[in-house]
């Protein structure tokens, strides 16, 4: 361990090199990223190539220009290759094995490798973290340049981060945040998918997903949680499943292993169903059951139903990983005449033309090849797979199946290439699983997906995380209101299950769903715990996008909203800029996320703990206002269970005073309006 601590202190600071490293080459070991797009003309490409060599002295400009130009020519953008570090494992080693003259900045620096950790990352090389674009960083130059930055922070400076590139520290002081992120703030008329290519292409510009390029990725543990919650409820809403009983003899049907990190598979497991979850991507599929995400893996899509079949009749749960397409599964599903109760597509439609979608009929190689030799031919053949994935969802749907859209634009890709989605007022056939369910049971009451990292290292620090937050939980319970008892009992069962199901990839961190009183008193313990010794280092607290306020997003975590400002950003925004002044050690705000780029905005934090009076200060301060935001936002647009839960929350606060909606009797407009 301190011989990989010495490299890593040796070599994680050390910037761009003076002289030009070897080129490591390509590692197969790894999955990459398909080759992208290319959509510069010659211009274009040399002002690309201006921007890249920017962070490299003139001498080596000649050897460098043309190696950016082949990484351009070949897969649409400069990653720079080259300056990949392989000198120390990529991963997140416990906070003192960085050489900072900050704790602060040794938490994001840990957060930041853990999101390119192959266990963790999607890509890896290519910096993309996960849903096929969510990138951490645009090059390897600006990695090593954030490195170094981080390195020599003190507790009175903040880096700056525009879209992966560290503009630079600069003076500020100790309450004030240590990094500043921003991705993708692109001007919203230059907000469009061939826009965000040009700008990507170009080294200006990037896709940060929120979670990826603000270093709170956790693996595929927080999709688990809320894919678990999720199944839960839709059960129970849809198949009348008693809230005390798993989905034992409940088959479910879904996509999506790599962009999405395997989570359903592992969800659907935890929640005792039968399931299987397509995947074109061999390498995704083999490396999520390597990991224990799947119990089986099929290349044969009537094995694959089959397995599902047999399992759901004996009871027993299962996750078949299927390497093949989701459409081909479907329609197979529809001429068998095999009965789906829950179905889903958690692929990355977000991307559907840059590889987070692929065509029937058509390899997983011939997909990718296709996509970049012959776009406008991949995207006719896009279009005809979304039309077909459509006429078999409405068949198996007319059959009795409950669909949802995860949010991840299945439906809007669906509609704007004419599929039959759209009622005929406009709305789509199938509801976003946060408009029915996720919405008005969990975030309207403040709850979402709340996070943390132990920074140690360490599974005995996190199994007395895991301990303190099912206390907290169990208190809370005893004098809560019917209406939040389900959230708490579902959280609870899931905490006390949380080790046994093996959830860690990468860093020893824990998820949950908890409202603003939870998150605060969670916290608070592992903070005093901290401070006494129970446990033996600071803890990073976050949060996913998918949450209460941080995020506004029409078909996703704003689609409850149905007073006509789901198009606004106003509360991702003030979120992000609230936690700021409030204790955040960083904030980050996104152009995209889950929806894609342009479809949404994101507000997110991390937030370093260490036992501390004045860590205790902030987390009351910061957690108190970043839930309820979104809480008062979702009461003023007159969502019932929003209203009830600000009401509580300005009882138990006075300094908090919320304007509230007065509701009106819709009769009065029935003879207003002819």
């Amino acid at each position: 361990m301190e011989a990989d601590w010495d490299t890593l202190a040796k070599f994680v600071g050390e910037g761009i090199p003076k002289s030009l490293p070897a080129h490591p080459g390509v590692d197969n070991s790894v999955d990459h990223a398909p080759a992208r797009r290319k959509v510069l003309n010659k211009s274009e490409k040399i002002l690309a190539l201006k921007n890249a060599l920017r962070y490299f002295e003139p001498q080596h400009h000649d050897i460098l220009a043309k190696e950016f130009l082949a990484e351009l020519d070949s897969f649409g953008r400069i990653t720079m290759q080259r300056f990949r570090p392989t000198e120390y494992q990529m991963k997140a080693y416990p906070i003192d094995a960085y050489p900072t003259r900050s704790k602060q900045a040794a938490s994001i620096m840990l957060m930041i490798m853990n999101n390119l950790d192959p266990a963790v990352a999607q890509f890896p090389h290519e910096l993309i973290t996960y849903g096929g674009n969510g990138s951490v960083f645009q090059n390897w130059a600006q990695y090593r340049l954030t490195m170094q930055y981080l390195c020599e922070m003190e507790d009175n400076q903040t880096l700056v981060m525009y879209s992966g590139h560290p503009l630079g520290l600069f003076p500020s002081n100790e309450n004030s945040p240590r990094v500043v992120v921003t991705n993708g703030m692109v001007i919203p008329n230059y907000s469009s998918r061939e826009d965000y290519e040009k700008m990507n292409s170009l080294g200006v510009s990037q896709y940060g997903q929120m979670t990826a390029g603000s270093y709170m990725y956790i693996g595929p543990q927080g999709i688990v949680h809320g894919t678990t919650i999720t199944l839960l409820n839709a059960a129970r809403m849809h198949l009348n499943l008693p809230p005390e009983k798993d989905l034992s003899g409940v088959t479910f049907v879904t996509s999506g292993l790599g962009g999405m990190s395997g989570a359903q598979a592992k969800a659907a497991v935890i929640s005792g169903a039968a399931c299987i979850v397509a995947e074109m991507n061999e390498h995704a599929a083999i490396k999520r059951f390597e990991q224990g995400w799947l119990t089986n893996i099929s290349r044969n899509v009537d094995e694959s139903i089959d397995l599902m079949v047999n399992a759901a009749e004996s009871g027993k749960p299962i996750s078949i990983g299927h390497i093949g397409n989701i459409v081909e599964l479907w329609e197979r599903i529809v001429e068998r005449n095999i009965t789906v109760d829950l179905g889903s597509d958690q692929t990355s439609l977000h991307n559907p033309y840059q590889g987070g979608y692929f065509p029937a009929d058509y390899s997983y190689e011939e997909s990718a090849a296709m996509m970049s030799d012959e776009p406008d031919k991949f995207t006719i053949e896009i279009q005809k797979t979304l039309r077909r994935h459509a006429d078999a969802i409405n068949t198996l749907s007319d059959r009795g199946m409950f669909f949802w859209d995860y949010g991840n634009a299945f439906l809007l890709e669906a509609s704007r290439v004419g599929a039959d989605v759209v009622n005929d007022d406009g709305s789509f056939k199938y509801p976003s699983y946060v408009e029915d369910i996720m919405g008005p049971i969990c975030f309207d009451y403040g709850f979402g997906p709340y996070r943390w990292v132990c920074t140690s290292g360490s599974a005995d620090d996190l199994a007395i995380t895991d301990n303190i937050a099912k206390s907290v939980l169990q208190d809370l319970i005893k004098d809560s209101p019917p209406t939040i008892i389900q959230q708490l009992t579902d959280n609870i069962r899931w905490i006390e299950q949380a080790g046994q199901n093996e959830l860690v990839v990468g860093s020893q961190a824990r998820i949950l769903y908890a409202n603003d009183i939870g998150r605060r008193k969670i916290a608070l313990e592992m903070n005093n715990a901290i401070a006494d010794g129970r446990i033996s280092a600071p803890i990073v607290l976050g949060r996913d996008h998918h949450d209460v306020s941080g995020t506004d997003s029409p078909y996703r975590e704003t689609a409850n909203i149905k007073d006509g400002s789901m198009f606004t950003a106003d509360m991702a925004v003030q979120n992000f800029v609230g936690d700021a002044f409030r204790g955040a050690t960083w904030i980050s705000l996104h152009n995209g996320g889950g929806v894609g780029w342009g479809e949404v905005i994101n507000g997110g934090f991390g937030m370093l703990i260490d036992g501390s009076e004045d860590a205790a200060r902030k987390l009351e301060s910061m957690l108190h206002w970043d839930v309820n935001n979104g809480v008062a936002r979702r009461a003023w647009a007159r969502n019932t269970g929003a209203i009830e839960a600000i009401g509580q929350a300005m009882r138990e606060n006075p300094g908090l005073k919320v304007t509230m909606p007065n509701i009106t009797n819709d009769a009065i407009f029935d003879k207003l309006i002819e």
